[in-house]
């Protein structure tokens, strides 16, 4: 994890039509703030940029104390249509207004509306149920449950395996931690779920063998036979690059899901809701999944998600007893009724497209500048990055990577802590209606800071 210092540092001041920067940061009338936070909270939930968000419009992120970033973080891919879009202000206020807070799974009118919205956007609306939850977590959770279900049903108790990738983010309940591929986040379950088996991911960089004979090859050494897989899980792009499938292998990954009656699931919870220029990013690669697993985007705001399936597997469990607390609750789902309609009616899908045609060359171009350190640079419409390796390596280097963030930081660019497998790379994910010039004047923002800190 990212260290950031709280030490304040007097930096240029800026003012543009979107940045600026008029005191020392951070802002050192916020320290009190994050003393208070560190008196009261672990300390897991620090490993930011120090700023204190005062409000959030459109792409653009400020403090209260005069300051203003443009944001390439939508909260961690969430706010795909921007903060505050006031079509989802009014929904939720109008909900509020109706008295309607909270029904636990008792049916409301809205709950409807959305299950109706989201099997519109299915494989094969004729075919696929909808089932609402809340987290991320839980609608991956939900996935493995019911693979395991349905092969269990089907086919007995042989076949049991969840495989995954390397490298696979899933969540950070047990369930998905399971099945993540990252053995650092893993230390913690002990005797691990012998079920839960990983595959090297095809990405290019960390891993050069892309060829579908390298997933058959990795399950039999590790002794699994299709017949015993119950299903396969992948994000549709890996988080920790972003890396993608490789377009054959993702269709010959699913011909082998079919062969073999394994469910096979697209996590699409960062993914999704117009991320990378199509509704989801399965898409891109011409597969069907069995199931998909969303969250973050489907709102743009509020705490839902949702597991989007063929109606045979989602009906394996009778009424009551695959539910959740909060699943459809009525603020969260107004919230995602209005960012569907945006999504639907609006520019924002179609922008990720054109803007990614600027995003992922100029995210190219300034890699190639310094490709001993810059290791590698992937992209598809508005989600990008970068990653920052040891001098002529492929080894994480994550306090330049810190580094190179905090200059954006401290120039009025706003992006989360680097992440990958060792905090190497830096993530681009702008909402979805962020404008040209305004993504132009972001990337000059940061290939200065990566020229400041590269020496050029």
């Amino acid at each position: 994890m990212a260290e950031y210092s709280l030490e304040p540092v007097e930096v240029p001041r800026v003012e543009t039509k979107y940045r600026r920067i008029v005191t020392p940061l951070p802002v050192p009338e916020s320290l009190p703030i994050f003393k208070r936070l560190q008196e009261t909270e672990p300390r897991s939930m620090m490993g930011q940029p120090p700023i204190v968000w005062h409000k959030a419009h459109d792409f653009l992120v400020e403090d209260k104390w005069g300051n203003r970033w443009i944001d390439w973080s939508s909260c961690v891919l969430v706010s795909n249509v921007g903060h505050g879009v006031q079509a989802v202000r009014d929904a939720v206020a109008q909900k509020i207004e109706q008295g309607l807070l909270a029904t636990y799974v008792f049916v409301h009118e809205d709950r409807a509306a959305l299950t109706q919205a989201l099997q519109a956007v299915s494989p094969d609306p004729a075919n696929y149920h909808v089932f609402l939850l809340s987290t991320g977590s839980e609608a991956t959770e939900n996935c493995i449950k019911l693979s395991k279900t349905y092969a269990l049903e089907k086919h007995g108790p042989k076949k049991r395996y969840i495989v995954t990738f390397v490298n696979s983010f899933h969540g950070r309940t047990m369930g998905a931690q399971l099945a993540g591929g990252m053995a650092k986040l893993k230390g913690w379950l002990g005797d691990s779920d012998t079920s839960f088996v990983q595959v090297p991911f095809p990405d290019g960089f960390k891993n050069e063998d892309t060829s579908f004979d390298l997933f058959l090859n990795s399950l039999k050494a590790q002794g699994v036979t299709p017949a015993e897989i119950a299903g396969v899980m992948t994000e549709s792009y890996q988080g920790v690059g972003p890396d993608f499938l490789p377009d054959d292998y993702a269709r010959k990954l699913e011909a082998f899901c079919r062969e073999h009656d394994i469910c096979l699931t697209m996590d699409e919870v960062q993914a999704g809701f117009g991320r990378t220029g199509k509704w989801f990013t399965y898409q891109h690669y011409g597969i069907v999944p069995d199931l998909v697993a969303c969250g973050k985007g489907i709102s743009s705001s509020l705490p839902i998600s949702a597991v989007i399936g063929r109606k045979d597997i989602l009906g394996l469990y009778a009424p009551g007893s695959m539910t959740s607390t909060h699943s459809a609750s009525p603020l969260c789902v107004a919230a995602a009724l209005a960012n569907m309609t945006l999504l639907q009616e609006g520019p924002y899908i179609a922008n990720a497209a054109a803007m990614g045609e600027i995003l992922v060359p100029e995210v190219h171009r300034i890699r190639a500048k310094y490709p001993d350190v810059l290791g590698a640079a992937t992209g598809k419409g508005l989600v990008a990055g970068i990653q920052v390796v040891k001098p002529g390596t492929k080894e994480p280097n994550p306090a330049l990577a810190t580094r190179i963030n905090v200059r954006c930081f401290q120039k009025g660019l706003l992006m989360f802590a680097p992440v990958g497998i060792g905090g190497e790379c830096l993530k681009i994910s702008p909402p979805l209606s962020i404008t040209e010039d305004a993504l132009r004047e972001s990337l000059q923002v940061f290939e200065e800071a990566v020229d400041e800190e590269l020496g050029s």
